[in-house]
């Protein structure tokens, strides 16, 4: 398919994600968009200089994000289309376009945000990294935002043992804040960064809020760490319970005032949680229902491991280690479907996780 449309689509002035996915709807794709007569632009309820970009976008701008897309590592994902995350698909206000550095495919594991304070106590800097260090042996993308902090500390626990994306709030190709310039460097060898703001885009405040959607859109779930009562990290867990995800937060000394934000979040439903295992215990419902029903409907059943991919699998899996490349071409499964069901795996005590990503049975794989 032609990026072009997608790339103008990104651009529009004064329209965001939610006007823009109207406008998918009423037209019912972005080339239809750029060929609509401007008098049904306007009738779908854009301004006149969004209508002028429409029809005569800036080319220099244009070539520019089709120049960053050609270049060795960096992908483009528009809404509906190959490798755009289904999770965060069905939120309302979805990105119609997402500028990806780094590996694809680490938006096919089963993703889990940690989040917290940019000026976390020690402690909490430790915590963070060591809860992250642990969701992610476990076979979970842990998702960040790259910011100073609690997101510093779960990207870098997190790469310890596994995969981890960074969510930007500018543009692909610009970092912020530039302290963590070399965390994206690893972060790339590892894992990914996303944005849904075209190259170039500058550091501005209100992209902060729009990048804390897509952190608990892309997740199963969300951990706060440690939060002031004033917070971003409370903005993202809002909307994740908002979204249908589940809400963590690990709770402080009353002395404390970065432990307010967790004591609220706790006062109105969050998960109090003291270890990771307390995550772990509760992925099996949050893997087996729809995030529509995550928050109030009743949990699914756990996945069996009779099932004859859950068969599959164990007869891949060995004493020896294995790793997920190797298990998937094994199976025949994509990624994201087997990372879930070592997870279930793992929970039942059949697979444990090992350094580099590995598993390996903890027993035969089809005990009588």
């Amino acid at each position: 398919m032609d990026p072009r449309p997608w790339l103008v689509l990104a651009r529009i002035p004064g329209v965001g994600p939610v006007r823009a996915a109207r406008l998918l709807e009423i037209f019912g794709g972005p080339a239809e968009i750029l060929a609509a007569p401007a008098d049904a632009l306007a009738a779908a309820g854009l301004k006149p200089e969004a209508v002028a970009w429409l029809h005569a976008p800036d080319p220099s701008l244009i070539e520019s994000d089709l120049a960053w897309t050609a270049l060795p590592g960096n992908h483009l994902l528009y809404l509906g289309g190959p490798g755009y995350p289904d999770l965060l698909a069905r939120i309302p206000d979805p990105p119609p376009v997402l500028f990806l550095r780094g590996e694809p495919t680490t938006l096919d594991l089963p993703l889990f945000a940690v989040v917290g304070s940019r000026n976390p106590t020690e402690p909490g800097r430790r915590t963070a990294r060591a809860f992250a260090r642990h969701l992610a042996a476990a076979g979970l993308g842990i998702v960040s935002g790259l910011a100073l902090g609690v997101d510093a500390a779960a990207h870098e626990g997190a790469l310890e043992t596994g995969v981890t994306l960074a969510v930007a709030g500018t543009g692909p190709d610009r970092v912020y804040p530039a302290h963590n310039r070399e965390l994206a460097q690893a972060i790339l060898r590892r894992g990914a960064i996303l944005t849904e703001f075209p190259p170039g885009t500058p550091v501005r405040r209100g992209h902060f809020p729009r990048r804390n959607r897509i952190i608990s859109g892309l997740s199963l779930g969300v951990l706060v760490v440690e939060a002031a009562e004033r917070s971003g990290s409370l903005i993202t867990a809002r909307l994740g319970a908002e979204q249908g995800r589940e809400v963590f937060a690990i709770p402080g000394s009353i002395h404390n005032p970065l432990a307010r934000g967790c004591h609220r979040l706790i006062r109105e439903g969050a998960k109090l949680v003291e270890t990771a295992g307390d995550i772990l215990e509760e992925l099996p419902a949050l893997l087996s229902r729809p995030p529509d029903e995550a928050a109030a409907g009743p949990p699914a059943a756990e996945p069996q491991s009779d099932d004859p991919e859950y068969r599959r699998l164990l007869e891949c899996l060995g004493h020896d280690p294995q790793d997920l490349d190797l298990l998937t071409r094994c199976t025949g499964l994509g990624a994201g479907v087997v990372s879930s069901m070592l997870l279930m795996l793992e929970l039942e005590g059949r697979v444990v996780p090992l350094a580099g990503g590995r598993y390996c049975l903890t027993g035969p794989p089809f005990p009588s």
